[in-house]
């Protein structure tokens, strides 16, 4: 039960701070395709693997009963996540010490198209943003780690519920046997009481 609940909980904040990342990098994808610009793997990466994850956590809440059933399927897809939100944030890495009052966009500066020099060049108006860009990034990039710790507790969580499910499972399995066992018992002594009232008695 408190499994359960806690593994309920976790996916429930997974979702909420899912919301913000899907957002924010929806934002430069959009302005990437308006622009006609390939969408770089440090935004592209976390975005297709936040997408996703959500579509993941929101099945695995909805059909609760079946993912205790399964718990060590969606245990590993836990992990698999895991692994590629780390992916997603390693791409971002670039932004993590980046100072977003006073931010020129660094080595990311080419990669970003039309929020950076690119966007320069041609008067886009998203170049005029890069503190906003600079916010936005790093943002994800912190909400990804986040997600890569939710994850692997999650996939903790199922293995946990695995294995309480399994002892259910054979708490019930016993005591069905031992009911049985006990109406098989007990019927077959009523039917020998029966048996031996039914004898003829014979006097000598």
């Amino acid at each position: 039960m408190i499994g359960s609940v806690f593994f309920i909980f976790n996916r429930l904040v997974e979702i909420v701070f899912l919301i913000p990342i899907i957002g924010m990098l929806a934002w430069f994808v959009d302005g990437y395709l308006k622009a006609n610009q390939l969408t770089p793997p440090f935004i592209l990466v976390l975005f297709i693997v936040s997408v996703i994850a959500i579509f993941w956590a929101v099945d695995t809440l909805i059909r609760f009963s079946t993912t205790k059933r399964s718990a060590i399927f969606v245990a590993f897809v836990d992990l698999l996540f895991f692994g590629a939100f780390i992916a997603g944030v390693y791409q971002l890495r670039f932004i993590a010490n980046a100072d977003c009052g006073s931010w020129h966009g660094g080595s990311a500066w080419v990669s970003l198209g039309p929020f950076g020099s690119w966007g320069v060049h041609t008067e886009n108006p998203l170049s005029y943003q890069l503190n906003k860009t600079c916010a936005m990034l790093k943002t994800s990039f912190a909400l990804g780690i986040m997600e890569t710790i939710f994850f692997f507790w999650t996939a903790l969580l199922a293995l946990f519920l695995h294995h309480t499910h399994r002892e259910t499972v054979v708490k019930e399995t016993t005591v069905r046997r031992r009911s049985h066992s006990s109406r098989r018992g007990g019927s077959g002594s009523h039917h020998r009481h029966r048996s031996s009232s039914r004898r003829p008695h014979y006097v000598v």
